[in-house]
């Protein structure tokens, strides 16, 4: 598991180490060898992705690249910040191993957009279906350890929930998410009545793509999350976007502006097959009875 921390300043120090190394012409392995660290461990520093930064290393690298000054104190405070606890530290023992990376970039995201062609996203999910998709893959865990991976879950949907600011939610479901059995018909049944309730929302909006339109994009697509961070007081970008692939055996973030273009492309691609928000909710509905 990575180190906890706030993860947004741990992003935006890594980027501005990552953009100084590049204007002095130094290669990863090279900055690495000038403050004696591994190159994986300078590359997960600016991925954002190290919390206990040591301050000898934030000041030799700030004299290496040429910061002084006041830009020397920004990067010592945002170290300061990036290890301060988040809500979901306390989680620390159920989270999959760096998914705690993923939870903080949610946590702080003023807009996601999700596809999902097998299952029904965390956001999103009932009790009774986060409970038997934490049981199928953590058969090992005590029942206190299994009601842990739940909240943790259910904690994380107050992102959209809350009165305040809540973040806006666009998802495109592939239709055979709707009709894969989990936990029971009657947890399905549940389920599918709830996202036809939350898409009710003004900042949610869930989409169903059906089975009849094939494959819009040529090819099969696994999930993903597009996040975007909002702009700040003066209309910069806060945080640059990233996407996140979740995978079997490990997670991508990209970060890389032409990647990040090509999945909103092909997000774009599939909106343009889905169902309209009031034919999916019906659809939604109308499978939900079918379970019972």
């Amino acid at each position: 598991m990575s180190e906890y921390g706030s993860t947004l300043p741990r992003r935006q120090l890594g980027r501005y180490l990552r953009n100084g190394r590049e204007e002095c012409g130094l290669t990863l392995h090279q900055a690495a060898a000038l403050i004696q660290r591994s190159a994986s461990t300078l590359q997960r520093i600016e991925h954002g992705m190290v919390a206990q930064l040591r301050e000898v290393d934030i000041e030799a690298l700030c004299k290496i690249y040429g910061f002084e000054g006041d830009a020397v104190l920004a990067m010592k405070a945002l170290a300061v910040q990036g290890k301060e606890l988040s809500w979901w530290c306390e989680y620390g023992d159920v989270i999959p191993e760096n998914f705690d990376f993923y939870v903080g970039l949610e946590a702080s995201a003023r807009s996601l957009k999700t596809y999902e062609p097998e299952l029904v996203p965390g956001l999103l999910q009932t009790p009774a279906y986060a409970g038997a998709m934490c049981s199928t893959a953590h058969p090992e865990d005590t029942a206190e350890e299994h009601a842990r991976r739940v909240q943790l879950r259910m904690r994380r949907q107050t992102r959209i929930t809350r009165k305040y600011q809540p973040a806006v939610l666009d998802v495109i479901l592939r239709e055979s998410a709707l009709r894969c059995v989990v936990g029971s018909p009657k947890v399905m049944s549940a389920q599918l009545k709830h996202l036809a309730d939350v898409s009710c929302r003004p900042n949610v909006s869930v989409q169903v793509l059906p089975d009849r339109a094939g494959f819009p994009l040529g090819e099969a697509v696994g999930s993903f999350v597009i996040l975007d961070f909002g702009k700040d007081r003066g209309g910069q970008l806060a945080e640059p976007p990233v996407v996140y692939v979740g995978g079997f055996i490990g997670d991508m973030y990209l970060e890389k502006p032409v990647a990040v273009q090509r999945y909103h492309q092909a997000y774009e691609g599939l909106r343009q097959s889905v169902m309209d928000p009031v034919a999916s909710r019906s659809l939604l509905r109308q499978i939900a009875k079918e379970y019972v």
